[in-house]
């Protein structure tokens, strides 16, 4: 890590099996000729690869532009173990997040602060002053994002669609002490309703919420109607069909299961006039060709299947949507020998 921020890419960090372990890295090593000159153009930096390190981390941190350039440095600090820079590059943190205002920028910062808390507690270093910048930059975000998403074109919205994913990740990997959970979710309650955010961040802000059970099925419901209405344009209703069930969320998996949502996407779908069709036929495409076959394969069938009453999956009168009036403990109980295999229990009589 020290000789990568010397830009002395002798090893090369690559993807590696999955563990049960909390830190893994996994590094390609290759030396070649012409890092010899990379090191000694380094020994500008220092006699040692630490003080060099150092001495090269403090002076990016002095000449950083961008908060996410800063996160990053001090990503990078932690990686190497460089506690001697690790001040430096925190003053100039704090002093430039003080400073910035956009909440795009924010947004881009809080993942990198975020593993970065989340590395140092595996490593033992005292990562108290990255805790407090990262808190004050998770409420700092959810003061400004709702105000922020509002009047965006397509492009802009995507992209805050991407920020919003990032800050959603993040924010679980912070201690609880700096992690303003119910504040985010009142975020996401806000962008959910708001008629003036766009189509594919209320689709998405909606998803989050019912993901992490903040909404039932019986909430998300009614907000997909609202925006699959026939007063909604059908542009801004295909976009929060790609916010909700983007193929790369697992929407596809939440349509089949919850035959009502499917049925409100469908019925949508078969009133949309002839002429705007063909506008929102590009981004239908790209939400269901994202889903797997086997998934697009199952959901065709059921549209195909139409709804019928006493078809799988459907309810009973009375009943949830997707699910049987009573529990069938038949076929519940089918799971029991498997379970008995993996956990290595004897069946009881």
């Amino acid at each position: 890590h020290r000789l990568r921020l010397l830009g002395v890419d002798w090893g090369t960090p690559a993807p590696g099996r999955a563990g049960t372990g909390t830190f893994r890295e996994t590094w390609r090593l290759g030396w070649e000729p012409e890092l010899h000159v990379q090191v000694a153009e380094a020994g500008v930096w220092g006699t040692t690869v630490e003080a060099a390190a150092t001495a090269k981390a403090e002076s990016r941190a002095a000449a950083a532009t961008t908060l996410a350039d800063i996160t990053a440095l001090a990503e990078q600090c932690l990686l190497a173990g460089l506690a001697d820079a690790l001040p430096v590059v925190m003053r100039a943190l704090a002093d430039r997040a003080a400073l910035d205002t956009d909440v795009t920028h924010l947004a881009q910062a809080l993942p990198a602060l975020a593993r970065s808390l989340r590395y140092g507690d595996v490593r033992g270093t005292d990562t108290a002053a990255l805790a407090e910048v990262a808190a004050g930059l998770a409420e700092r975000i959810c003061v400004g994002l709702p105000p922020a998403c509002t009047g965006l074109d397509a492009d802009a919205a995507a992209a805050m669609r991407d920020r919003i994913d990032e800050v959603h990740q993040a924010l679980a990997l912070l201690p609880d002490t700096a992690r303003p959970a119910d504040r985010w979710t009142g975020v996401l309650h806000a962008l959910a309703g708001r008629d003036r955010v766009p189509g594919v961040l209320r689709g998405r802000a909606t998803r989050l919420l019912l993901d992490e059970g903040r909404i039932g099925e019986d909430e998300a419901g009614p907000l997909m109607s609202r925006a699959l209405s026939p007063g909604a344009p059908p542009q801004d209703a295909a976009a929060w069909i790609e916010g909700f069930a983007g193929g790369a969320s697992g929407g596809g998996l939440l349509l089949v299961h919850d035959e009502r949502l499917l049925g409100l996407v469908d019925t949508w779908l078969t009133s949309v006039p002839a002429a705007a069709f063909t506008d929102v036929l590009p981004l239908l495409r790209r939400t269901f060709s994202g889903y797997e076959p086997g998934v697009r394969r199952t959901l065709g069938e059921l549209v195909a299947r139409g709804p019928k009453a006493d078809g799988a999956g459907r309810a009973a009168p009375g009943g949830v949507p997707g699910f049987a009036t009573a529990l069938d403990r038949e076929r519940a109980d089918g799971v029991l020998p498997l379970l008995h295999l993996i956990l290595g229990t004897e069946a009881a009589v």
